[in-house]
């Protein structure tokens, strides 16, 4: 099955991940949102943390996706955010907010695991 912008979905899936891509891009915001007002570094890393962990755990096939699509966003807000308003973070802040790469990876493939397990656990016989 192809889709209309030429990619190729698996069997079985009809195209239904539209709604949590726009999720992960929606916790993506809020989590850079979130480090330009707070300006907590490790509160960012708990947003994406979560958020990474929540996709990887409903959507566990290739949960690299969630990382990318939630982690790019917090950088790009930052960047909008240093050209459009009044609020100006700092370069480093800007810089380090690429770190929030790193928690997003243990929360999809953490969620990711944890779907396994809980599929392991109940499955039907």
């Amino acid at each position: 099955m192809t889709t209309a912008w030429g990619g190729i979905l698996p069997e079985g899936n009809s195209g239904g991940d539209v709604f949590y891509y726009l999720l992960a891009a929606l916790f993506g915001t809020l989590a850079g949102w979130a480090d330009i007002k707070v300006g907590d570094l490790l509160f960012t890393a708990m947003i994406v943390l979560a958020a990474c962990m929540l996709l990887g755990f409903v959507r566990p096939r290739q949960p690299w996706r969630w990382v990318l699509m939630v982690g790019v966003f917090v950088p790009v807000v930052e960047w909008l955010a240093y050209y459009f308003l009044s609020q100006k973070p700092e370069r480093a802040q800007i810089y380090e907010s690429f770190l929030a790469f790193l928690p997003g990876i243990a929360g999809a493939f953490g969620g990711a695991m944890g779907r396994g397990v809980v599929d392991n656990l109940f499955k039907k016989k």
